[in-house]
């Protein structure tokens, strides 16, 4: 009969590092830096390292877990996007600045990583939680059957779900009611006359793009409007891109309604260039009223809510979370209809042809 190896003996009790050093073919020191999160290996040593770890079922000891488990005043929020981009959406810059108000109030920290992909930031989770990087954390940007939330609930991780319930899996959310924000945006413009309505969205696979998307053919269709959607990024080139298009289509859109503030400065740029009156021939609706909103010709109207009292609203309810509340949805707002100078009346002569 042969001898069993070590990690096989192990099998019954508790795994530990000198296991994972042998099924790893590493140091034990490599094994403590990678699974402390600690410089001194390479991306692809820690990878094999935390791998057989997973595979071996591996648990800190009960005093290494204590320690671990100790506090670390900070919360984690993983954002996949373009970092690119962020400097450009005035939404997250303010919305970080609501979460630091209630965070610093308490002493707390952000930890915020911008990663490439959903994959990318469900790994980070992973992560923060095997190493137990943050007590909670926010989760942004959820699509439909999200693999974060699924992990979050899974693992016992504190979170809370920026989005509508529906998308939470069970976790804390905090979400405004785009829906009823789109459908107001809708009748205002139909209200003017407008009949053929164009829809700037961001990214398809999102939750509340869907949202959005929804209300908006729903309420078009209800009031007997044309619908246009088009797709971009949420950045300005696109949003300037698809706006173009679409005005150099031989029956445009004489309104547009534009998931950010940039986009729908982008637009106004655009029409501009083309030598279209806004509003007398293109109405522009902008969501999330920044200052940007403010400070353009004509001003924009817009969908406006309070980013940074949203943020703060969401760090309360995590807070709560990590305290031991049970699980909820919480509405914060539904984004209202702020009237300015660049809607109005559509253009004699807009409505579609008969067809």
């Amino acid at each position: 009969m042969s001898t069993p190896g070590r990690s096989e003996r192990r099998s019954g009790g508790r795994v530990t590092i000198s296991d994972i050093a042998e099924r790893a073919g590493v140091s034990i020191g490599a094994v403590s830096f990678a699974l402390n999160g600690r410089k001194g290996v390479s991306d692809e040593t820690r990878a094999r390292i935390l791998r057989v770890a997973d595979e071996l079922g591996w648990a800190p000891s009960t005093a290494a877990r204590s320690l671990a488990e100790a506090k670390t005043e900070t919360f984690g929020l993983v954002l996949a996007r373009d970092p690119h981009n962020l400097g450009v959406e005035s939404f997250y810059m303010e919305f970080f600045a609501g979460l630091e108000i209630e965070l610093s109030k308490r002493g707390y920290s952000l930890l915020l990583q911008v990663v490439g992909s959903t994959d990318d930031a469900l790994e980070t989770l992973r992560k923060w939680h095997r190493t137990r990087r943050v007590d909670g954390v926010v989760l942004t940007d959820l699509t439909v059957d999200d693999p974060r939330a699924a992990f979050a609930a899974e693992a016992g991780l504190p979170a809370v779900v920026v989005g509508d319930p529906s998308v939470a899996g069970g976790l804390t959310s905090v979400w405004t009611d785009d829906a009823a924000s789109m459908r107001e945006a809708v009748r205002h413009l139909a209200g003017l006359g407008h009949r053929r309505i164009a829809r700037v969205a961001g990214l398809e696979a999102l939750a509340h793009t869907r949202i959005r998307d929804d209300a908006f053919l729903d309420e078009t269709r209800a009031l007997g409007i044309e619908p246009t959607v088009l797709r971009t990024d949420y950045t300005p080139v696109l949003g300037e891109r698809v706006t173009r298009e679409a005005l150099a289509a031989s029956e445009p859109p004489t309104a547009f309604i534009y998931d950010n503030d940039v986009m729908a400065v982008a637009g106004l740029t655009v029409a501009m260039e083309l030598g279209l009156g806004v509003p007398s021939e293109v109405s522009i609706v902008a969501w999330d009223d920044s200052v940007l909103c403010e400070h353009t010709l004509p001003k924009l109207t817009a969908l406006s809510h309070d980013v940074v009292a949203f943020g703060s609203h969401v760090a309360r309810r995590l807070f709560d979370v990590v305290a031991g509340t049970t699980p909820a949805a919480f509405l914060d707002s539904a984004p209202a209809l702020v009237i300015r100078g660049s809607t109005g009346p559509a253009a004699a002569g807009a409505a579609p042809s008969d067809r």
